[in-house]
């Protein structure tokens, strides 16, 4: 029996706001464990929550970058349940009214055509606390630090048929917060993460099967990795005439596999009800088209101008495009160097070799100091090969490219006479070599050359170089 695979995703978007969600307590993350809490945040008997209106905004932000529809009268809910880092046994969200339902999000994987994945809901509410289990005693101690952080929740319909669409998915989900400049997108800090719900069923079948959740997976390949394994381990139960059990799973990186947390909840066990402390969030036609005026270009429609304005490759355009500072640095870079092309070959190259698209912003070297580098080597000045040696001290020092090419003597050489010379003495030294390229054997030429830069330590003009050996060789 071959069986589908029907993934949904549960994501939640850590809100870059100074303050929490519902009080004044700073989101500052790593601070020593209970000092960013206020009665508010833990939900003291009389204290009463007040919203962030930059959250709202946050979430107006995101429905539009996804095209939802809102709800224009949006309504938060108490979700009951008890947890040791709940102090008030219930969580501020939203349920029967989300701020935007009825969203989409395209995907494309390689060889494949694009594909559009429903959203179902994006709320606002949010976050509880934090247990950190004692690796040496059967403790586990509460810090609700992160309690009342202000979270964007977004819900996908079970439309991703593999682990492939959903890690698809969750990459440009997150580029998009990231773009929209509404989340840091750190999942090493927990500001955005993943739950997913998988099952499998029969090809043909319409029912889907029994699902299960999984949690405590902190990164794009872990999310993967997960939900591979969960498709095997639910395809070998079904195989074997047995039946998957609806439940909370977690995923252990070290192992490779998931753990049964407890059995899997439904919204009818958390009890929502209206929030009596907190008012209906009306959001106007005019609040919408304010925001929309707002947004900054997406990552889709960026990397399609990439490629219809600048001629750049669906290949470069892509790695371009990853991270919005990326994005911005390269367009920084080519208005004072216009070859768009080989700007892309060395970010991609050089730059990226040492910072990922989101770190980006903690490169030593700006945008304008790319820019005169890579127009030195146009001018003549210094060679590619040295250009890469010049970007390294860059890297380290920060300083200007033309301050270190002075500093080093980097100078590329093009004084034919002094060139004229040394290609005589390798032409001399090496009469093996030209015997082979009076033979037709042009490959001969890289020796050659190679020997004048070994001479010239890198510094000798490859075009001239060529040129005059070419003339030396008749």
């Amino acid at each position: 029996m071959e069986f589908e695979t029907v993934i949904g995703l549960e994501v939640h978007a850590q809100v870059k706001t100074r303050s929490k969600i519902f009080c004044s307590c700073s989101t500052q993350f790593g601070t020593p464990p209970n000092t960013q809490t206020c009665p508010v945040c833990l939900g003291m008997p009389g204290s009463l929550p007040v919203l962030n209106r930059q959250v709202v905004e946050s979430a107006l932000r995101l429905g539009l970058a996804t095209d939802s529809s809102f709800n224009r009268e949006n309504r938060f809910a108490r979700k009951n349940y008890f947890y040791p880092d709940l102090p008030k046994a219930y969580q501020i969200s939203q349920f029967e009214l989300p701020i935007c339902e009825h969203g989409t999000l395209e995907i494309e994987l390689e060889g494949q055509a694009p594909k559009s994945i429903g959203i179902t809901r994006i709320h606002m509410e949010e976050d509880a606390g934090k247990l950190v289990h004692d690796e040496h005693e059967p403790v586990s101690y509460v810090d609700l630090n992160r309690s009342g952080m202000p979270l964007l929740e977004i819900v996908s319909e079970p439309d991703l048929r593999s682990p492939e669409e959903a890690a698809a998915y969750l990459k440009k989900l997150h580029a998009i917060v990231r773009y929209l400049d509404i989340c840091d997108g750190n999942m090493q800090e927990g500001s955005f993460r993943c739950d997913a719900n998988i099952s499998l069923r029969p090809i043909g079948r319409e029912k889907f099967g029994t699902r299960c959740e999984l949690k405590n997976m902190n990164s794009f390949r872990n999310v993967q990795l997960a939900l591979e394994y969960e498709v095997r381990r639910q395809r070998d139960i079904l195989l074997e005439g047995g039946q998957v059990v609806q439940q909370t799973l977690l995923w252990d990186p070290d192992r490779g596999r998931t753990e049964p947390m407890r059995g899997k909840e439904e919204a009818h066990d958390y009890r929502y009800f209206p929030d009596p402390d907190l008012v209906p969030v009306v959001v106007d036609d005019g609040w919408i088209e304010r925001v929309r005026a707002e947004l900054p270009e997406l990552p889709d429609k960026r990397r399609q101008r990439f490629i219809d304005d600048i001629d750049l490759s669906d290949y470069d355009a892509t790695i371009l495009t990853a991270s919005r500072e990326l994005a911005d640095y390269f367009e920084a870079a080519l208005g004072s160097y216009g070859n768009a092309k080989k700007l892309a070959n060395f970010i991609g190259t050089e730059l990226l070799r040492d910072f990922g698209p989101e770190r980006i912003g903690d490169c030593p070297v700006k945008p304008h100091q790319l820019a005169d580098l890579l127009s030195m080597t146009e001018q003549g000045t210094i060679s590619g090969k040295i250009a890469k040696t010049v970007f390294s001290a860059m890297l380290i020092s920060g300083d200007d490219p033309e301050t270190i090419v002075k500093a080093q003597g980097l100078v590329q050489m093009s004084d034919e006479a002094e060139l004229v010379s040394l290609v005589r003495e390798i032409l001399a030294a090496n009469p093996d070599q030209v015997q082979q390229f009076r033979e037709g054997k042009a490959k001969v030429m890289g020796f050659f050359v190679g020997q004048l830069m070994q001479k010239t330590k890198g510094q000798a003009n490859p075009q001239l170089a060529n040129r005059l050996f070419l003339q030396e060789l008749g």
